[in-house]
């Protein structure tokens, strides 16, 4: 599917899933969503990582609400698979979609400005380099006899300081080899949006408002 059309149809069922208490189609997108990224070869280590997570907090909240006695077994379903709906989900989009193509189909198929485009992915790339820079930060404290801590905000305000100047010489770099804001521009790669992901797109929210309205528990 389309990137662009898959960031929509993720958005919009998690959208509607928050606000309809329907615990079958929780556990059909669970499903769904775990074939998925079966079928896309995502690492088990992943899959396994995708499960645990959740499943902790999930279980930490339906406890929390069992001890406050007034919610009921079906709400309580629903908000234990409401959580691995969103993780699944969210899991299936990120493991199985690059961060390049989604950019540049956000730029050709849903007109997204190239300044904002190109910001998103100038961000993504840097995070590596973010966190090269919170383990030196680290280092230098650690020399100088000061612990920083995972909590600690003079940690990030450095880190952040450091990003700030990134992005400085990011757009002078930019400038540097033609990007001008709101010119025309070309493509090396286009991406493509045929009939058949409007039909995926549309068939998938179709069936999701289905189960969603037709009265299943």
């Amino acid at each position: 599917m389309n990137p662009s059309l898959k960031l929509a149809l993720i958005v919009l069922i998690a959208l509607e899933v928050s606000f309809v208490q329907v615990w079958t189609v929780n556990v059909v997108l669970i499903i769904v969503s775990l074939l998925l990224m079966l079928i896309n070869r995502v690492p088990w280590r992943r899959l396994l990582l995708l499960t645990i997570v959740p499943l902790f907090f999930a279980s930490a909240l339906v406890w929390s609400l069992m001890l406050r006695g007034n919610a009921s077994t079906h709400f309580l379903i629903v908000i234990f698979t409401r959580m691995f709906v969103y993780v699944y989900m969210g899991g299936w989009f990120t493991l199985t979609t690059k961060p390049l193509w989604l950019t540049r189909s956000l730029e050709q198929n849903a007109k997204l400005p190239s300044k904002f485009a190109y910001g998103f992915l100038a961000a993504f790339n840097l995070m590596p380099k973010i966190q090269a820079e919170v383990s030196t930060v680290r280092a230098a404290a650690l020399m100088r006899g000061e612990v920083l801590h995972v909590w600690s905000p003079r940690l990030y305000f450095k880190v952040i300081l450091a990003a700030m100047n990134w992005s400085d010489q990011l757009a002078a770099a930019m400038v540097s080899h033609g990007f001008v804001e709101g010119a025309p521009r070309t493509h090396s790669l286009t991406v493509p949006l045929v009939a058949r992901d409007w039909w995926l797109f549309g068939g998938s929210l179709v069936l999701v408002q289905i189960g969603l309205f037709v009265g299943l528990p």
